[in-house]
């Protein structure tokens, strides 16, 4: 029997496990893998909801632990956290010894998995490339698209995306979105079975959240970094004046996250507002029947895009940071202006009930990728398709 190809995930932060659950679920189970889990980067941190402590919970043996994260929140810190990154996974993929290494989206930091798997010269699995967005996300996203050598993408149009790039058809593969997996079993046994405030506490008020809520998850733009707090602000004041019970999520770790940070601070300092509760993180499962049983999704989370449309839930998609990307017609998109942003929930409100579409997935992906993992050749090698 030939041994088990060793796979290597590495998760970066909080939205990335979410995305990869089913995946790690799926190799853990396959008779022909052995999973090496490296958890790494905002992941680990606190502030930002230690999603660690939950892949740990659902059982989950983290093989490396990687602290990379430079406090700044400003491109500067950024480029260094990368290239700790760099320097810091380099040495757990030389202890590893992985048969092939799997970086996920297009996160800032996710290049450093790529950069550090493929000049040792071990195969690299990008998962979800081919996508178009704003911001540095892109760029990221299409570097690893040229450092990979094998593409498992969430749709067609991704698919065809990574091909026009010159990278070789047989290399990639449509297996759709590992986070839709997750909306599948949450599409099927919609009500939920906790008590969000009971269970994670949060920061604020929201009184009668179970007669209808919305919730928000708003990140800032890194190339727009320095208008974060104006950007938030419109959001808050919107929000506030809706008077509707609302949970509303801290952003990621990128460039200007203090500057979103410190505007829900001081707006709540200064407001206290008495609709609004905030939460750092929750568990992928909880996170998916809150989104499902929202009145409506405010702000710029890909979760918007992704999950929101096989979930049939309203979204209201603000600024720039989701540009072009394929989305369905659950989506209102607008600018960062108070009355847009109000007048767009609004018209959700009294709109017909969303249908699920089927963009990113049929809710099959994680067995579908370790299948592939399994089986599919892995090469260091490119046959260029120019």
């Amino acid at each position: 029997m030939s041994p088990k190809r060793k796979i290597c995930v590495v998760i970066t932060a909080r939205p990335s496990y979410s995305r990869i659950k089913t995946v790690l679920q799926a190799i853990q189970k396959h008779e022909k893998l052995e999973l090496q889990l490296v958890v790494a980067g905002s992941a680990l941190l606190d502030r930002y909801g230690t999603a660690v402590d939950y892949i740990e919970k659902d059982g989950f043996i983290i093989n490396e632990k990687v602290f990379m994260v430079l406090e700044g929140e400003n491109p500067t810190a950024m480029a260094k956290t990368t290239g700790l990154a760099v320097m810091e996974l380099s040495t757990v993929f030389y202890n590893l010894k992985p048969d092939a290494v799997v970086t996920i989206a297009d996160r800032f930091e996710t290049i450093a998995t790529s950069i550090a798997a493929s000049f040792q010269n071990i195969p690299l699995v990008h998962i979800q490339g081919g996508e178009v967005t704003g911001n540095i996300d892109e760029k990221v996203r299409h570097a690893n698209t040229k450092l990979a050598d094998l593409h498992l993408v969430a749709s067609e149009d991704a698919k065809e995306r990574v091909i026009k790039m010159g990278e070789n058809p047989e290399m990639v593969i449509n297996t759709g979105c590992p986070s839709i997996d997750l909306a599948k079993a949450i599409l099927a046994n919609p009500n939920p079975n906790f008590n969000p405030i009971a269970k994670y506490g949060g920061v604020g008020q929201a009184e009668n959240w179970k007669d209808g809520y919305l919730v928000v998850m708003q990140h800032p733009v890194t190339s727009e970094y320095a208008n974060a707090k104006a950007d938030i602000d419109k959001t808050l004041i919107a929000i506030d004046a809706l008077q509707i019970p609302t949970f509303w999520f801290w952003p990621n770790v990128d460039a200007g996250a203090d500057g979103t940070s410190n505007g829900i601070r001081s707006y709540r300092e200064k407001h206290n507002p008495k609709n609004i509760l905030f939460f750092k993180n929750m568990e992928p499962s909880d996170f998916l029947h809150l989104i499902k049983n929202a009145k409506c999704l405010i702000g710029n989370s890909s979760v918007g895009i992704r999950e929101s449309s096989y979930l049939g839930v309203p979204v209201v998609n603000i600024g720039s940071r989701q540009n072009r990307r394929l989305r369905g017609k659950n989506v209102i998109d607008v600018d960062y202006d108070v009355n847009l942003i109000t007048n767009a929930i609004r018209l959700h409100l009294n709109s017909a009930k969303q249908e699920s579409e089927l963009l990113y997935g049929d809710g099959a992906s994680g067995q579908r990728i370790a299948n592939i993992l399994a089986e599919h050749t892995l090469t260091y090698h490119k046959t260029i398709n120019y």
